[in-house]
């Protein structure tokens, strides 16, 4: 895996997305590259930054569209 590849799946492999196989090779590629692990600290840091910022709940409608849309 190069990095445009670990790039292409950080989101997938930080929300779990990815199977035990795709996940190992991220990982993979994260023990090997100091410059993906920033940039994967970076955007797990981000989430945490959002999640805190955000303490409004989403309304009914919205939490039924995104429901949907992921079906």
């Amino acid at each position: 895996m190069d990095c445009a590849e670990l790039h292409a799946r950080l989101e997938q492999f930080v929300d779990r997305e990815l199977s035990n196989e795709e996940a190992a090779e991220v990982q993979a590629h994260l023990d090997a590259c100091p410059p993906c692990v920033r940039i994967y600290h970076f955007e797990v840091g981000m989430r945490r930054l959002v999640r805190r910022a955000c303490c409004e709940a989403a309304p009914d409608y919205l939490r039924a569209r995104i429901i949907e849309a992921g079906r």
